[in-house]
C-alpha cells in the first residue's frame, strides 16, 4: 500500500486488510506525509510494516514496497481500497497454475453500493485475438492495461519490467508497467472472481487528477507507443483540453517534459500496439470521461 496525508482514510483500509483469512504481511509505503500517517498505521497492527519515505515517489513508492516483499506474489492497495476476503488466496493458486502470467487485473467494486468500474467492464469487453504461437495456458480475459489498486503481480515480473515510472506520479500510470511487462512477454489478464474493493477518498482533487491523466497519457504514449499511435493519442488529449482547463493544464505540463520523454522513448512492438489499439476503441465506447468526473 502506498499512502500519503491519509492518515484518517488509512485506518479503514488496513482493517480489512488485517482481517483477510489469507493474513497476508501488510506493507505500507509512506510517501514523505507531513502528517501522523506512518505513525497511524503502525499502531494499527503489529502485522503492518511502515516504510517511511523522506520523499513523495508517487505511484513509485510501489517499486520499493516490492523490493522489500519477500513473497513471490504482491498485491497492491491504495490507502482507500482493500481486497475481498479468499481473492489474494485464489490469485496465489492461478499464478502457480500459469508460470508465464505476470499481473491479474481484479474486478474491482466502488463504493458502498459496490459499483463496478468502469474500466473492469471494459477489459471484460475486450476480446484480443489469440496468439496461437503461444502455447503457454492463459487464464482470465487477456488485457493490455490494469488499475493500480486493484491488480496483483508476479514479484520477478514487475521487477524485471522495471516497475512504475516515478515521474508519472499517481494517475494512469499504469500504461507503461503494462506495456513493458507484454513486451518481456508476460501474460495480463482480467479476473473476475478476483474482487477488490474501492472507495475512492473524499479528499481528492478531481481537476489535479484529470490534469495527471491527460499528462501521463502523453507521456506514456510518446514513450511507449509508435509515432502514429502516439499522435492520434496527443490529438485526443488536445481536443479534450477545449472543453476541460485541467486537461489544456496537463497538457502544457507534458509539453514541458517532452525532452526528457523523447531522450527515454522506446516504443513497443507494432504487434502489441494493434492490441492496445483494439482495447482503445473498446475503452471510448464505453467510457469516456468528462470534466465532472472524478
Amino acid at each position: 500500500m502506498i499512502t500519503r496525508n491519509r492518515g484518517r482514510q488509512i485506518q479503514v483500509a488496513l482493517r480489512h486488510l488485517l482481517t483477510l483469512p489469507e493474513k497476508p504481511p501488510i506493507l505500507v509505503v509512506d510517501n514523505g506525509s507531513s502528517d501522523t500517517t506512518a505513525e497511524i498505521a503502525r499502531a494499527m497492527s503489529s502485522d503492518v510494516t511502515v516504510v517511511a519515505l523522506d520523499r513523495n515517489l508517487g505511484c513509485a513508492g510501489r517499486n520499493v514496497g516490492v523490493l522489500q516483499a519477500e513473497t513471490p506474489y504482491v498485491a497492491f492497495s491504495d490507502d482507500d481500497s482493500w481486497w475481498a476476503p479468499g481473492a489474494l488466496s485464489r490469485a496465489a493458486d492461478l499464478f502457480d497454475s500459469a508460470p508465464a502470467l505476470g499481473l491479474i487485473a481484479s474486478k474491482i467494486l466502488v463504493g458502498a453500493d459496490e459499483r463496478l468500474d468502469p474500466l473492469c467492464q471494459v477489459m471484460a469487453a475486450t476480446h484480443l485475438p489469440p496468439n496461437h504461437q503461444d502455447r503457454r495456458r492463459r487464464v482470465g480475459v487477456p488485457v493490455v492495461g490494469f488499475a493500480a489498486c486493484g491488480s496483483i503481480v508476479r514479484r520477478e515480473a514487475f521487477l524485471e519490467a522495471g516497475g512504475f515510472e516515478h515521474r508519472l506520479g499517481v494517475g494512469g500510470e499504469e500504461h507503461i508497467l503494462a506495456l513493458d511487462l507484454l513486451r518481456r512477454g508476460w501474460q495480463l489478464a482480467y479476473v473476475e472472481e478476483i474482487v477488490a474493493h474501492h472507495h475512492p477518498s473524499p479528499v481528492r482533487d478531481p481537476a489535479l487528477r484529470r490534469r495527471l491523466e491527460a499528462r501521463n497519457a502523453l507521456w506514456s504514449a510518446w514513450l511507449r507507443r509508435p509515432a502514429a499511435s502516439a499522435w492520434a493519442e496527443t490529438w485526443r488529449v488536445v481536443k479534450r483540453s477545449f472543453s476541460d482547463p485541467a486537461c489544456r493544464a496537463g497538457l502544457v505540463e507534458a509539453i514541458t517534459g517532452l525532452s526528457w520523454v523523447l531522450r527515454a522513448r522506446d516504443p513497443v512492438p507494432a504487434a502489441i500496439d494493434r492490441q492496445v489499439k483494439m482495447a482503445e476503441k473498446v475503452f471510448h465506447a464505453y467510457y469516456s470521461p468528462s470534466p465532472k468526473n472524478s
